[in-house]
């Protein structure tokens, strides 16, 4: 693998229009308006795939969108990497505050990406990250050293819960066989401090609806005499954190795995600029839960956030109105041993307790997963670690996100492999949210190390 720089460099050009072009297909698997675009992506994968050396690549249908499976099996002997990753994108909502349209991708250099950026929904988050893969696959069978077996499986669901992948990975357990799951989803430190994602938070994400009167009210005739629904959810959500930002539903930490100071210490080792986080997001002070830093806030600590909340007049001018019905979208964000349907269920019973009367309450659960935890000493995150300090010229530090892979789970219940997150991203790359971005130092670096990987995981499980 001595060549794989040259390689990268002389097809570079080659593999940035390659990624550009499959960003440019709105892939949005949670509006039903884009279903083509899904089935579209899906079909330029099983075509890239096929290119990239595959010897069989499958569209295989499922009960939602399709999944992409290939395999390239050069001896039954030798250890198989199972590659995930997913093909659909979030919406690219709110448009008006992209700088550039989110499907028509455009390279801007920036100060965290002086090589410059590719910008556009889906750049990072799993499109540019997946299709590293594609490409690492390519120059292994173009130089003919790929050294292991490899399978892809590349979904179209991942954004809206993966309820078709569940479907189909306990339908296929024996073409799924591994002996270690490769996927790119997440981040790292930066692009000087790489860092492997040993931990994942589990989901639990549920609407909420409140309703009052039978129909909307004059706020002159009704208002003070009848239970408003947007005044009383908000109270009711307000409820949920008491002053020291601890989560107030009963129950709701009995499970939380408690890190000793030692852990907490070893953590604290990764670069981080409280105040260049600050500035990152134009704020003046962080916020979170009383005792905790902020990268332990947001990794190994359990957290409840609402993700929308509407009801009533929202248009222009004045409507004098109370409306019958108020909503609100809330997630949370789980830690290992806490169990997303004991949460939810959690949830669901305290939030109905705390509504007064006059309003009744209906909540509705959406997708959940459990956390994660890869263990250090596991020959995968060894052979991982051992490719970054390659690449990057320094060892990689174990890192726990708060982002949620729910499947990741499930692939350890179904396959009994364990799975290693090597992901390329910059927590500034704003996934889900405008502007996203990948760097191209993320993207061409991820091609050469993910061969790497291969090369190690296949030489410690001799």
């Amino acid at each position: 693998m001595e060549n794989i720089k040259s390689y990268i460099s002389e097809h570079k050009d080659r593999f940035i229009n390659e990624l550009i072009e499959l960003l440019k297909i709105p892939s949005i698997s949670a509006d039903s308006a884009y279903n083509q675009d899904v089935i579209n992506t899906s079909e330029k994968i099983k075509e890239s795939l096929l290119t990239a050396g595959c010897d069989k690549v499958e569209i295989c249908e499922t009960p939602g969108y399709p999944i992409v499976y290939g395999e390239k099996i050069i001896d039954p002997n030798l250890p198989t990497v199972l590659v995930y990753g997913h093909y659909d994108v979030q919406p690219a909502d709110p448009i008006d505050l992209w700088d550039s349209p989110p499907f028509d991708p455009v390279i801007k250099k920036t100060k965290k990406h002086p090589d410059g950026a590719i910008f556009a929904r889906g750049a990072c988050d799993d499109k540019g990250q997946m299709y590293m893969h594609v490409k690492a696959l390519e120059y292994m069978t173009a130089n003919k050293n790929l050294p292991c077996n490899v399978k892809f499986m590349i979904e179209g669901e991942e954004e809206i819960g993966s309820s078709s992948l569940a479907w189909f990975v306990e339908r296929n357990q024996e073409k799924l066989s591994n002996d270690v799951i490769l996927i790119s989803d997440t981040g790292m430190i930066s692009n000087t401090q790489p860092s492997i994602t040993t931990g994942l938070r589990g989901l639990s994400y549920v609407e909420v609806e409140v309703t009052g009167p039978n129909r909307d009210l004059h706020s002159g005739l009704y208002g003070g005499a009848v239970a408003n629904p947007i005044n009383v959810l908000t109270k009711m959500i307000a409820s949920l954190h008491d002053e020291n930002n601890h989560i107030t539903i009963p129950g709701f930490y009995d499970n939380v795995e408690e890190l000793s100071l030692e852990e907490r210490a070893e953590m604290a080792k990764a670069p981080f600029s409280l105040d260049a986080y600050k500035e990152a997001l134009d704020i003046e002070a962080v916020y979170g839960e009383k005792g905790y830093t902020t990268n332990e806030r947001n990794s190994i600590r359990p957290t409840l956030d609402v993700n929308g909340i509407w009801g009533g007049y929202t248009g222009e001018g004045a409507k004098t109105v109370i409306a019958s019905k108020a909503y609100a979208k809330i997630s949370m964000r789980l830690v290992p041993n806490q169990d997303n349907l004991n949460i939810t269920d959690l949830f669901v019973k305290h939030f109905k307790s705390i509504a007064p009367k006059g309003v009744t309450v209906k909540v509705t659960p959406h997708h959940g997963g459990q956390g994660y935890v890869t263990p250090i000493d596991n020959i995968g995150y060894k052979a991982a670690n051992r490719a970054y300090t390659e690449t990057f010229g320094i060892p990689a530090i174990p890192q726990r996100s708060g982002g949620s892979i729910p499947i990741v789970a499930l692939f350890e219940k179904e396959l009994k492999s364990k799975t290693i997150l090597m992901g390329f991203g910059l927590d500034s790359d704003a996934i889900h949210s405008p502007n996203e971005h990948f760097g191209i130092f993320n993207y061409l670096k991820g091609i050469e190390t993910i061969p790497k990987f291969y090369k190690y995981f296949t030489e410690m499980s001799k």
